[in-house]
């Protein structure tokens, strides 16, 4: 009966292990938002807007690239947590992206930086 109580309590307090780690684990994405203004201020829709992993930085980013449209709000999101997947959370913690976005002939660039779990906002602005 004694041996009994033993692996009881042992499988109890491996029970709550497991609890206690899973609940440690963070479960927010990365999202990077980019807003596009016109030289006037006003929101752009339908911007073409594209990041690109900063090979140079330092740290270093992986190769990294994704292309989304503004929405009618004047931003586009990027879920990049398939970037922190791939680099690995733990060893690259955050990552620094160049931005282009385009409209028509208009065109400008910018950068940001992104941690992982956390969203990262910057705005840029498009020419006249």
């Amino acid at each position: 009966m004694k041996k009994f109580g033993v692996k009881l309590g042992f499988l109890a307090v491996v029970l709550l292990s497991i609890v206690l780690l899973q609940a440690c684990k963070n479960d927010n994405a990365s999202i990077v938002k980019i807003f596009v203004r016109s030289a006037s201020n006003d929101v752009v829709q339908g911007a073409r807007v594209v990041i690109i992993g900063d090979v140079s930085s330092n740290p270093p980013t992986m190769a990294y690239v994704d292309t989304v449209y503004t929405n009618a709000s004047g931003y586009a999101s990027f879920n990049v947590q398939p970037y922190y997947d791939a680099a690995g959370e733990e060893e690259n913690p955050v990552a620094y992206f160049d931005i282009i976005a385009q409209q028509g002939e208009k065109q400008t660039s910018g950068s940001i930086r992104s941690r992982v779990h956390t969203t990262a906002i910057e705005t840029v602005v498009l020419p006249n």
